[in-house]
């Protein structure tokens, strides 16, 4: 079976936008065919608090945009569990500390999954630890 994909925040956003890079576009779809696509509910926090700080404007309520994130075609929510939040609070260095993208890379980690992330700081954060595969969107 292949990888699992989960995106980062801003992925699954531009995934649903429609201006994800083609590239990244077909690995998404591909993963959402084969039931491999995996979608954070820390995302939704994310998406709530960008709207909140004036960074993500919406036509519809955080609420109906959650919902609809999270019903693409394909997605399979990732539960946060326990064990992932303890994991995500004791990643090593080079980590950053933003709470949300050590959710991510937690559970990108327990799922056995790739990120899919612009994040220059997780994408090195991949290659120091060789513990978290990324894909470069």
């Amino acid at each position: 079976m292949m990888t699992p994909i989960l995106l980062d925040t801003h992925a699954a956003i531009w995934a649903a936008d429609g201006t994800l890079h083609s590239t990244c576009r077909r690995n998404i779809d591909a993963a959402a065919r084969d039931g491999r696509l995996l979608l954070s509910p820390i995302s939704a926090w994310e998406v709530a608090m960008l709207v909140e700080k004036g960074r993500l404007n919406l036509t519809v309520s955080v609420d109906t945009y959650v919902r609809e994130l999270f019903a693409l075609p394909g997605v399979v929510t990732a539960p946060l569990s326990p064990t992932i939040a303890a994991e995500a609070a004791m990643l090593g260095q080079p980590m950053h500390a933003d709470p949300a993208d050590r959710m991510l890379v937690a559970t990108a980690i327990a799922y056995g999954a790739s990120l899919m992330t612009r994040d220059r700081r997780l994408q090195a954060y991949a290659r120091a630890t060789k513990s978290l595969r990324c894909i470069a969107c």
